[in-house]
């Protein structure tokens, strides 16, 4: 058994590693019956379908009609600027708000692209920080700081 398609076949493991991870904690919570489910019941069921479906996407990346591939090299930089933003707007969502915690986070996260622009990064930051309010605190009414404390005396 040759593994023909290299990102077929990580992306099937790493499929079959969340779902037996999903599965392995929801153990933890009461499963309850078909009928009357309790609160592992469906993430149980969801993680075990996802590592089906894994091991399905990794038997198929050895099959001899599948195209071969290799898995490309990981572009560290791009991947240390998307986690540190994501970090970064954990860690100022509380004193700046939502509003300048996503202004931060697009543009942070923009730097990762090989196209970075600043105009396009800033019209991204403008829209979606329009389309998270819209959502977030006024569509679900989520309580998170919209402004900084020291604005919004």
């Amino acid at each position: 058994m040759q593994v023909r398609r290299q990102t077929d076949f990580l992306s099937g493991l790493m499929f079959i590693a969340v779902g037996l991870g999903f599965s392995f904690i929801a153990r933890g919570y009461s499963m309850g019956t078909a009928a009357r489910m309790g609160p592992g019941y469906f993430p149980f069921c969801l993680g075990v379908v996802l590592a089906l479906l894994g091991a399905v996407v990794a038997i198929g990346s050895t099959s001899t009609k599948a195209e071969p591939d290799r898995m490309a090299r990981w572009d560290l930089k791009t991947l240390l600027w998307i986690l540190g933003s994501v970090v970064l707007f954990g860690l100022i969502l509380k004193p700046l708000g939502m509003v300048l915690s996503v202004l931060v986070l697009v543009l942070t996260s923009s730097m990762a692209s090989h196209e970075f622009t600043w105009k396009g990064a800033c019209l991204n930051a403008v829209v979606l920080v329009l389309i998270s309010t819209a959502a977030f605190v006024y569509g679900i009414n989520l309580q998170m700081p919209v402004w900084p404390a020291f604005l919004a005396s």
